[in-house]
């Protein structure tokens, strides 16, 4: 991962739902978004850049990343 020199440092970024409960609609896991960081990945045509967002599980445990675009907050019903 490559510092952009923007946002918060090493690639992160502020977000308004950072440090609230949220849902990853691709797996279904819900937790707390802990950062939104801008990364180089690895793709067949070549690297790319993508915003990822990760989300630790209410159970706790590891963070998991998804597309920033996959979440959503979570409002319990």
């Amino acid at each position: 991962m490559k510092n952009t020199g923007r946002g918060l440092g090493l690639g992160h970024e502020a977000h308004p739902l950072l440090h609230r409960r949220v849902r990853d609609i691709a797996s279904g896991t819900e937790g707390e978004l802990m950062a939104v960081v801008l990364e180089e990945v690895a793709t067949h045509a070549g690297p790319r850049w993508t915003r990822r967002a990760y989300i630790r599980p209410e159970a706790g445990g590891r963070e998991l990343p998804t597309a920033l675009g996959n979440i959503e907050p979570f409002e319990a019903p």
